[in-house]
């Protein structure tokens, strides 16, 4: 098999595999429905005289879409996000979360949930804290001069740290029969509670961020040559870098203030993505995109169907993460060593 058909084979399976699976999804679930039902609900709207029982109707569009829908917004956010921070900093081991974002969020819904319990509330408080944290990590890079990208990577750790300690002084401090588990649920990650509306409030800020990162993938490719090289070429590394940061920002924000902290898509689905397409962020970013979508709501789907009770997403993407991650980097080192 020559390379450009191994690339046809690629591109069909990056865009088919997830229209695929959004479809295979509406079949999985606690009550049965049939494919030709699946068809007839979600074709009813356009043909009338479909006949749909009004409880598969109910079942479709407010529990199982919603969480479909979300399942591959969020992927796709975090495996974007990734892609992004791994090229830009030229570092493999580069996560969405590295600036902080993620803990940040995890500390803006862990106080919302302690001081009101509403489910917009902690979506709220989870967006807005998510980018406080980021902010603060840039500030702070910003005023050592000569710190460069490095400075930026340790002020991340130190206030993901930061905000860390804080999520556990919450803990410390809430009703141990009311507070503590839901606080500890929504740290571990799940789908369970999304709704239409929680996914149109993420909508601006994913729209932005994605559009963000896609119209700047061919000068993240200049980036990983150097600052130097990049701005004889004529970009402008450091605003070109904040932007980045920014879009970055948005899609991590949004998406864990939907879903809670899920780790692992933002470091493994970038390595796969690139050892199917290669290193060019043109196209990898669209590929990591389709990729984290998929594979999220394939998570998505054992955590709800596998056993009698939902295991939280964030466990399941850490337990299946861990090992393709070993994988990958036994087959994959080379390309950044």
């Amino acid at each position: 098999m020559n390379r450009e058909t191994k690339e046809i084979i690629s591109i069909v399976l990056l865009v088919f595999f997830p229209i695929i699976l959004f479809f295979a999804s509406f079949l999985m679930g606690r009550y049965p429905i049939s494919p030709i039902d699946v068809v007839s609900t979600i074709l009813c709207p356009a043909f009338p005289q479909l006949e749909v029982s009004p409880t598969i109707t109910t079942i479709v569009y407010e529990i199982r879409l919603p969480r479909i829908l979300a399942a591959l917004v969020v992927g796709a956010a975090l495996a974007v996000a990734g892609a992004a921070f791994q090229s830009i900093f030229k570092n493999p081991l580069v996560s969405s979360d590295l600036l902080g974002v993620s803990n940040g969020a995890g500390f803006g819904a862990a106080l919302a949930i302690l001081i009101s319990g509403a489910n917009v509330v902690t979506q709220i408080f989870a967006f807005i804290f998510g980018i406080i944290s980021v902010s603060i990590t840039y500030l702070i890079s910003r005023t050592y001069k000569a710190g460069g990208i490095l400075v930026l990577v340790l002020s991340g750790v130190a206030i993901s740290a930061f905000f860390n300690s804080l999520i556990s002084a919450i803990k410390f401090i809430a009703d141990p029969d009311d507070k503590l588990p839901e606080i500890v649920y929504w740290l571990m990650g799940s789908l369970a509670s999304v709704t239409m509306e929680k996914l149109l409030m993420i909508a601006i800020p994913i729209i932005i961020g994605l559009a963000i990162l896609l119209l700047l993938r061919w000068q993240m490719n200049l980036l990983a040559m150097g600052d130097e090289e990049a701005q004889s070429l004529g970009v402008n590394p450091v605003r070109v870098r904040l932007l980045i940061i920014a879009g970055c920002t948005l899609l991590t924000s949004a998406a864990v203030s939907i879903s809670g902290i899920i780790g692992w898509i933002g470091l493994i689905i970038p390595h796969m993505a690139r050892m199917i397409v290669g290193p060019d962020n043109r196209i990898l970013i669209p590929a990591s995109l389709s990729l984290g979508a998929s594979f999220l709501l394939l998570v998505d789907n054992i955590s709800r169907a596998v056993i009698s009770i939902e295991i939280p997403i964030g466990i399941l993407t850490a337990i299946i993460g861990v090992p393709i991650f070993l994988y990958l980097l036994k087959r994959g080192y080379s390309e950044w060593s």
